[in-house]
């Protein structure tokens, strides 16, 4: 009985994930080698992947996923198994039970309980806000 229940909640979150403009899922069973590119939306690895992948989108490393590839993609999120070097241009998510090994290039990393990284990380410095001179009113300006 539990087995269907697990089919159901697996096919639910198939489901939300069709919702949010998935253009691909890998899941058990399939082994891919190569190179990825993907223009936009989102792709969802929950199995074997070893090569390239880059992306404008997101990429998911789900439960299953054990990627061995170098990544670049706007956002990425790790809750498998990530071998290789990550270039996420917005945001970089470790998940609780995620492994990422290599060196991380992001503007944001969010490391849950849980979740392991071994590597180096480079983020850019961020640029400093241009404030108006301080303690000058418009009629100091003139």
């Amino acid at each position: 009985m539990s087995m269907g229940l697990g089919k159901s909640r697996r096919r639910r979150e198939l489901e939300e994930l069709l919702d949010d403009d998935v253009v691909g899922l890998l899941e058990p069973g399939v082994e891919v080698e190569g190179k990825m590119k993907v223009a936009t939306g989102m792709i969802r690895l929950n199995s074997h992947f070893k090569g390239e992948i880059e992306s404008e989108g997101t990429i998911v490393v789900a439960e299953q996923g054990d990627v061995e590839a170098d990544i670049r993609a706007k956002l990425i999120s790790v809750s498998g198994k990530v071998k290789g070097n990550i270039h996420a241009s917005d945001r970089l998510e470790i998940k609780e039970h995620g492994i990422v090994l290599g060196d991380i290039f992001t503007a944001s990393l969010v490391v849950d309980p849980g979740g392991y990284f071994d590597g180096h990380c480079h983020m850019p410095t961020p640029e400093p806000e241009k404030h108006p001179a301080a303690g000058l009113d418009s009629k100091d300006r003139t």
